[in-house]
């Protein structure tokens, strides 16, 4: 008797215990096809927002759209690396950043003086991953049409993003400097070293 009051009570409160579990840290990290190339990430968009900027952007597919027009960039990270920053400001391990680049526009629709964001140009994405990379981060770029199949190779090393970070990046590789909600955070913490 005492034993299906229990199954049973359990069982009420299984979907309640469900509900408050967290995921693990690494459950938004990389993914990897059998190559080594970098999977896209899921759903980045409902990512932690850092920052936006316009004109920021200095890879590959911002150089190839800015002569008129330059790109808006848009910055997120994934929520358990968010969270993990604001308790130590430090990236943990896995920590994924996207650089979302759109296209800018102007008059359109009621707007005839400002600037808006457009089509997706692609993005890059700045992984850590300790075990993998010799240096803890890399940078990979995704163009064109991405599906849930396509890949990314790691950008080389001596692309022009990792001496660029390693030297200006104000918190562990990253440009806190252009995150107003996260400098407060570093400098609290002590990891913000001023750039």
């Amino acid at each position: 008797m005492k034993k299906t009051i229990f199954f049973t009570l359990f069982i009420i409160a299984l979907p309640t215990l469900l509900l408050s579990v967290q995921l693990p840290a690494g459950a938004e990290g990389p993914k990897y096809n059998a190559s080594g190339e970098l999977l896209p990430p899921e759903n980045y968009r409902e990512w932690v927002w850092l920052s936006s900027g316009l004109g920021m952007a200095y890879g590959p597919a911002a150089r190839a759209n800015a002569t008129n027009n330059p790109p808006f960039d848009n910055v997120f990270v994934s929520p358990s690396a968010y969270r993990s920053f604001l308790q130590n400001g430090r990236w943990p391990d896995k920590t994924m950043f996207v650089l979302e680049l759109r296209s800018s526009l102007d008059k359109g629709s009621i707007n005839q003086n400002g600037r808006f964001q457009g089509n997706l140009i692609g993005f890059e994405v700045e992984v850590k991953d300790e075990g993998r990379f010799p240096g803890k981060w890399a940078f990979f770029e995704f163009r064109g049409t991405v599906t849930p199949a396509t890949s990314a190779k790691q950008l080389p090393t001596t692309a022009e993003c990792y001496a660029c970070h390693a030297s200006n990046g104000a918190v562990d590789n990253t440009f806190v400097q252009f995150y107003p909600t996260l400098i407060d955070v570093a400098k609290k913490h002590g990891t913000f070293i001023e750039k």
